[in-house]
C-alpha cells in the first residue's frame, strides 16, 4: 500500500504545482492586456487635455481616435478576461486559487471602466473641466494598476514575484509620465502654469523618478540597458528643458511655438518608448512563467519510479548489498545535500519576504492617501506630502506613519 500511496501523493503535488504555474501564466498574460489598456487610457487622458484646455478648438479628431484605441484594448481584456475566468472555474474546482481580493479588484475595474461612457460623453462637450477629467482618468487607471499590484503581492514564485514588482513599479511609473504629460499640456495649452499645477508637476516628476529607480533594482541587465537609452535620448533632453520652464516660469513665452503640442510630442515620444519597454518586461513575464512550467513539467516527467518495497535501497553494481559504512557515507552526503537545498529555499524565501515587505510598504502608503483624500479633501500629491513630512517631522518610516493613519481611522 504504501508505494502506491507516495506514487499518488507525488502525482497530485506535481499536478497541482503544474495548475499552479499555469494558472499564474495566464494571470500575467492578463496583466499584459491591463498594461495595454492603461497605456490607451494614458494617450485618451493626455489627448482629452489639450481639447478641453483649447475649449475645443485643437485635438478633437485625435481624442475620438484616443478614445477608439481605448475601446479596443478594454474589449480585448474582457475576452483575455473570459479565459482567465473559465480556466480559474476549473482549477477552482479542486479548491485552489481562489483569490478573493484579486477578483474583487478585477471587478472594480471592469465596474469603473463602464463609467467611462459618462466622462467621454462630458468630454465631448465640454461640460467637464480638464482638471476633473484628468482626476476621474487617474481614478479608472489607478484601479486597473491595483489588479497588477494584487497579483505581484499574491505571487508565490520568487523568480516571477521579482520580475512582476518590477513591473508594477514600472507601469506606475509610467502613470505618473502620463499623468505629467497630461498636466503639462494643459498648462502650456493655457500659457501659463498656477502654483497648484506647478506643484502636481513637480511631485509628479519627483515620485514617478522613486517609481523607475526600484524598476530598476529589481529589472535585469538588459532592461536596465535599454532604460540607460531612453533617458540618454535627445527628446528627454528638450522635455527636460521644458519641464525647467514650467517649474521656474509662471507665465510662459509666447515665441509663436505651440508649447502645449510640442510637449504634447515630446511627452508622447518619451511615453511610447516607455511602452517599448514595458512590452519587454512583460515579455520577461510571460518567459520566466513559461520557463517555470517546462522545468516542473520536465522533472515529472523525468521522475524515476517509485523504489519497490522488496528492492534494496542501495546496491553495488554487482548487485550485492552495500555495507554499512558505505550506507552511513550515503546518509551523511544526503544531510548534506539537503542542509543546501534548504539553505537555497531559505534564500529565496527571504528574498520573497523583501518583496512582499515593499508591496505591502506600498499599500498601505496608498490606503493611507486614500483615507486622507476622503477625510481631508485632499488631492493624491497633497496627501503624499502630508505623509511625507510627518514622517520627516516624527523621523519615522513613511509606512509606520501610514500605518497610524489607518489604525487611527478603525
Amino acid at each position: 500500500m504504501t508505494a502506491p500511496a507516495i506514487e499518488r501523493l507525488l502525482s497530485a503535488a506535481n499536478t497541482s504545482e503544474i495548475d499552479r504555474l499555469h494558472h499564474l501564466s495566464t494571470t500575467c498574460t492578463l496583466v499584459g492586456h491591463i498594461s495595454q489598456l492603461v497605456h490607451t487610457l494614458q494617450r485618451e487622458r493626455g489627448a482629452s487635455s489639450i481639447f478641453l484646455g483649447s475649449r475645443g478648438h485643437r485635438f478633437a479628431t485625435h481624442y475620438s481616435s484616443r478614445v477608439s484605441d481605448s475601446l479596443k484594448a478594454a474589449a480585448d481584456l474582457h475576452h483575455e478576461l473570459e479565459y482567465w475566468l473559465s480556466d480559474l472555474e476549473r482549477l477552482s474546482e479542486w479548491g485552489h486559487f481562489r483569490d478573493p481580493r484579486l477578483l474583487r479588484q478585477l471587478a472594480d475595474a471592469l465596474e469603473t471602466l463602464e463609467a467611462l461612457d459618462g466622462l467621454r460623453a462630458n468630454v465631448e462637450t465640454q461640460a467637464v473641466t480638464a482638471d476633473d477629467a484628468m482626476h476621474l482618468y487617474n481614478s479608472t487607471i489607478r484601479t486597473l494598476l491595483s489588479v497588477v499590484f494584487e497579483v505581484a503581492d499574491s505571487a508565490c514564485d520568487p523568480d516571477i514575484t521579482r520580475i512582476l514588482v518590477s513591473l508594477f513599479h514600472f507601469i506606475q511609473g509610467k502613470e505618473l509620465a502620463g499623468q505629467e504629460r497630461a498636466c503639462g499640456a494643459l498648462g502650456f495649452t493655457l500659457g501659463y502654469f498656477d502654483d497648484a499645477h506647478r506643484t502636481t508637476l513637480a511631485t509628479l516628476i519627483e515620485t514617478q523618478s522613486r517609481c523607475f529607480a526600484t524598476f530598476n533594482e529589481f529589472a535585469d541587465e538588459t532592461l536596465q540597458t535599454k532604460w540607460s537609452e531612453i533617458q540618454a535620448h535627445p527628446g528627454t533632453t528638450t522635455l527636460e528643458h521644458l519641464r525647467r520652464l514650467a517649474l521656474e516660469t509662471a507665465h510662459l513665452p509666447d515665441n509663436g511655438v505651440d508649447a502645449g503640442e510640442q510637449w504634447y510630442a515630446l511627452a508622447t515620444q518619451r511615453i511610447d518608448a516607455l511602452k517599448n519597454l514595458e512590452d519587454a518586461l512583460v515579455a520577461t513575464l510571460e518567459k520566466s512563467c513559461g520557463d517555470g512550467l517546462e522545468k516542473v513539467r520536465s522533472a515529472t516527467a523525468n521522475r524515476p519510479a517509485t523504489v519497490k518495497p522488496d528492492e534494496p535501497f542501495l546496491s553495488r553494481e554487482d548487485g550485492a548489498p552495500i555495507d554499512s559504512t558505505i550506507a552511513t557515507h550515503f546518509n551523511r552526503s544526503l544531510i548534506e545535500l539537503i542542509q543546501t537545498q534548504n539553505g537555497q529555499l531559505q534564500q529565496l524565501s527571504d528574498e520573497l519576504a523583501d518583496t512582499r515587505k515593499a508591496l505591502r510598504q506600498r499599500k498601505l502608503i496608498d490606503r493611507a492617501k486614500g483615507l486622507l483624500m476622503t477625510h481631508h479633501g485632499l488631492d493624491e500629491q497633497s496627501a503624499y506630502r502630508l505623509l511625507r513630512t510627518t514622517a520627516m517631522d516624527q523621523s519615522r518610516p513613511l509606512a509606520a506613519v501610514a500605518q497610524s493613519i489607518i489604525d487611527a481611522d478603525e
